[in-house]
């Protein structure tokens, strides 16, 4: 697996018309030409629009399924979660895809939805600071107060405390978070919002947090281009875009007080012992401190899809193969672990609903 070339290809689908739709609360932009139901009509094709943190995987998928038995063309635009969101809830799309689940609120406006978690992945936290190592060690806290503005520079007490013998520069500090409607922003800030009281109280969980400092950038691609170009600077993104564009990381302190490597290892601890909500979404997050080489920052990414469909048995076909053996397999050299056994077997539950 060529995993520099998929990180490198561009993030933004080919038939994508506009990047507007990337709030979660902006009007939603038409992908495709669409049949009288409003979703696009070429059986022969799915066109679907989401989450960025996902879409290194789907480009696989994409690349693959054209020349499987189905022969089925899948074009994905990574425009973000709330833009996948708004894009399934207007039809626009075949499906959707986010990071964060559906609120109650944009559970009831999608009329019918399913969401089905079908990838696993870690949000890593990436740095670009010249005279300074790879993988420092970071808590939740210290990240919470770098991206509110207490602490401001790369040598503050709070860092050195944490790399004892690391020879920390006095660069500024500059944050870089997502200003477009974000599944990763929302992985991100939920996790700090459970390890840090003050974050909690001041910004809390959201695809849109109110950043009280720093730089906003649309896309994993953008934030990604903004780091590289800023030294100090320091944001969230999918571990798959560090690996294709050989960013600096760190190594995050989990609960049980360990600094596990962010990948398919520890993003499979964490899932084991992760969390169902009441709505069927996976909370991973801050893992319990008996998960010891657990990851403490990853999260499940879902697809979107309208249990009404015209193209039912297209999107279960293809549903089934991204969820099955075949399309998992292409995930853990990107990063993203294969699904538990598990979250499979609950997959295909849900994917036959499709369509009954």
């Amino acid at each position: 697996m060529n995993v520099r070339r998929a990180g490198s290809i561009a993030l933004a689908a080919v038939v994508v018309a506009a990047a507007s739709a990337c709030g979660s609360s902006g009007g939603t932009t038409t992908v495709t030409e669409t049949g009288g139901s409003g979703q696009p009509s070429d059986k022969g094709v799915l066109v679907g629009a989401g989450s960025t943190f996902v879409a290194p995987l789907v480009q696989q998928w994409e690349a693959d399924y054209v020349n499987s038995p189905a022969a089925v063309t899948i074009t994905y635009g990574a425009i973000g979660s709330g833009g996948g969101i708004d894009q399934i809830t207007a039809r626009t799309v075949d499906f959707g895809a986010s990071d964060a689940p559906l609120s109650s609120d944009q559970a009831t406006a999608c009329k019918g939805c399913i969401q089905i978690p079908w990838s696993l992945g870690a949000v890593a936290i990436t740095y670009n600071v010249k005279g300074l190592q790879n993988k420092v060690h970071l808590t939740g806290p210290v990240i919470a107060d770098m991206f509110t503005g207490k602490v401001s520079s790369w040598n503050d007490p709070e860092i050195a405390k944490l790399n004892p013998g690391v020879s920390l520069p006095d660069t500024h500090i500059t944050p870089v978070y997502r200003s477009d409607g974000s599944g990763t922003s929302f992985a991100f800030t939920d996790w700090l919002t459970k390890v840090s009281p003050d974050w909690a109280n001041n910004v809390g969980t959201s695809t849109q947090p109110p950043f009280p400092t720093g730089t906003g950038a649309e896309h994993s691609s953008g934030v990604v281009a903004a780091v590289q170009a800023t030294d100090g600077a320091v944001t969230y993104v999918d571990l798959a875009y560090v690996k294709a564009n050989d960013l600096q990381y760190a190594l995050l302190q989990n609960a049980a007080g360990n600094y596990p490597e962010p990948g398919v290892p520890s993003v499979t601890a964490a899932a084991k012992v992760g969390t169902t909500n009441p709505d069927g979404s996976i909370s991973l997050v801050n893992p319990p401190a008996s998960a010891a080489d657990a990851y403490p920052d990853a999260t499940f990414t879902y697809v979107i899809v309208p249990q009404d469909s015209k193209k039912a048995s297209t999107l279960k076909a293809f549903l089934k193969y991204a969820t099955g053996p075949t399309g998992q397999g292409f995930g853990p050299d990107l990063g993203y672990p294969k699904l538990p056994s598990s979250i499979v077997a609950s997959d295909q539950q849900l994917i036959d609903k499709i369509g009954s």
